[in-house]
């Protein structure tokens, strides 16, 4: 898994479309419009019995999505040049993975959110063991999702949610009793796209 994550990351580099206007980071202004510039981490563990992502769950007392899954990340700080500046950061303040401990491989596409944001994924490869310590005021657990688990297609769901009267579908990826969705999910269905398809 190592070799063929190493192949679909020539670079670092974005992927598959580093001239898109989307993936410019940080976000410029479009149509008076301001989309606030964040990234996160998409953390493989390299396991001896197989690659694993790591995902945490937020705090219910988080004042954005409360108690959803995540990838360790945030908004861009002053100073930060880079999405995988931020990334690391980010990563080390949360769950207290050291950024010396993680290869980055490259990015992937950015999301924009309806929150506002612009989400740039940083994939970052982590080799066990690894000392973890989270934030307990962000942070209310954190566990990993096999890969293999990831890649799988029967594992992507689509839901319709109701929002202020309109429809809206999104990507759902239940696993044990984790209900990951969201723009956690829509990366996730993304990698395993790209590994299918290396």
């Amino acid at each position: 898994m190592r070799d063929l994550l190493e192949k679909i990351f020539v670079g670092p580099c974005i992927g598959p479309n580093p001239c898109a206007p989307g993936n410019i980071w940080p976000a410029p202004e479009d149509a008076g419009k301001q989309l606030r510039s964040a990234a996160v981490l998409v953390p493989l563990i390299d396991r001896v019995d197989g690659m694993t992502v790591l995902l945490t769950q937020r705090t219910d007392t988080m004042s954005d999505h409360a108690g959803q899954i995540a990838f360790p990340g945030g908004r861009v700080e002053p100073g930060e040049e880079t999405p995988e500046e931020t990334a690391l950061r980010e990563t080390e303040e949360e769950v207290g993975l050291s950024k010396t401990t993680i290869e980055v491989l490259g990015r992937m596409n950015a999301r924009d959110t309806g929150t506002g944001y612009r989400v740039m994924p940083v994939v970052g490869l982590v080799q066990p063991p690894m000392t973890l310590a989270p934030d307990p005021s962000e942070v209310a657990k954190i566990f990993e999702v096999p890969m293999n688990f990831v890649i799988d297609p029967e594992n992507h769901r689509l839901e319709t949610r109701d929002e202020r009267g309109k429809s809206r579908e999104y990507y759902v990826m239940p696993y044990n009793d984790h209900y990951i969705w969201g723009l956690t999910a829509r990366i996730l269905v993304e990698l395993g796209k790209m590994v299918r398809n290396a």
